[in-house]
């Protein structure tokens, strides 16, 4: 099981590279993340954008960008379509978010003409790795599903667990963090809680071991777990942290990066090839270590 980003380089360097197209390339933490991930062997890059504005971001910061293919589209929303067009062809097997918006990369993603859409839910999962721990945390969903109902947070359990397999965690543990333990019929989140846990032992739910309620504390502290006499064999040792909805999802992610240190990916999935999706204001660093999932999920 891989349980850090040195790892999750390492094994990306061996799956070989994959070719990903970046939407609205011209930034410069996109352009050092692909450059760094080609000279890693991880990656070749597409980068589709403005190409002044690329090949002067990329001279200003002493970036030799002559190894890639760069294709003119200075309108954003049509540099979106033709980077997800040539993941739908087959040109490229990732597809990444540049300086763009979320919504107008993701309706191209669902166009029914040229898109990546399936019948699944998209979801994004962020990875996370935070140092004390010794396995990385997938937190889910941070940045798109604003309020999933039980059946969308069903199907967010099964994207993260897709990405939790591709980084070797054949079984993960999966916690339902609410604001408390107990189900409370005036608390959504803790009665979806319990549903998910008995979807899970029925079958319906497989290739993960589901608890909840369970507060954030006793999700991934054994302490707080054992302070509180919960025994569940997921209590304190919580892979995904399946969040109730966006807001504290999204604060969580944030905090791991601004308050803890800590080092962070994005990867949406649900379509038919990962989408590197991270924060615009997120390094150079969490960039790469996006690309370096999404070579995973493409080599599965």
């Amino acid at each position: 099981m891989i349980r850090n980003f040195e790892e999750i380089i390492q094994t990306a360097q061996q799956k070989g590279p994959q070719t990903i197209a970046v939407a609205v390339a011209q930034d410069l933490e996109v352009l050092l993340a692909v450059k760094n991930a080609k000279e890693l062997g991880i990656a070749e890059a597409i980068l589709v954008g403005d190409e002044k504005q690329i090949r002067q971001i990329a001279q200003e910061n002493h970036l030799d960008i002559s190894v890639f293919t760069i294709i003119e589209q200075p309108d954003i929303v049509q540099a979106c379509r033709t980077a997800v067009r040539l993941v739908s062809e087959g040109k490229a097997q990732v597809l990444m978010k540049g300086l763009v918006d979320t919504a107008i990369i993701l309706k191209a993603v669902l166009d029914k003409d040229i898109g990546l859409r399936t019948e699944n839910v998209l979801s994004h999962v962020a990875v996370a790795d935070i140092a004390g721990y010794d396995r990385l945390f997938y937190i889910t969903d941070a940045a798109m599903n604003i309020e999933p109902d039980l059946i969308t947070k069903k199907q967010i359990i099964q994207n993260g667990v897709q990405v939790a397999n591709a980084l070797g965690n054949d079984n993960p543990k999966v916690a339902c963090v609410c604001a408390v333990e107990k189900v409370n019929p005036k608390m959504k989140a803790t009665v979806d809680a319990d549903a998910l846990v008995k979807m899970n032992e029925s079958g319906e739910l497989c290739g993960c071991l589901v608890a909840g309620p369970l507060a954030l504390d006793n999700a991934v502290s054994l302490e707080a777990a054992r302070h509180k006499g919960i025994t569940n064999p997921v209590a304190g040792n919580a892979d995904i942290l399946v969040m109730p909805f966006i807001e504290p999802g999204n604060m969580l992610y944030k905090s791991i990066v601004f308050f803890a240190k800590g080092k962070i990916a994005g990867i949406v999935v649900g379509a038919k090839a990962p989408i590197v999706l991270t924060s615009r204001a997120d390094s150079d660093i969490a960039k790469l270590n996006s690309i370096a999932i999404g070579i995973l999920m493409a080599s599965k």
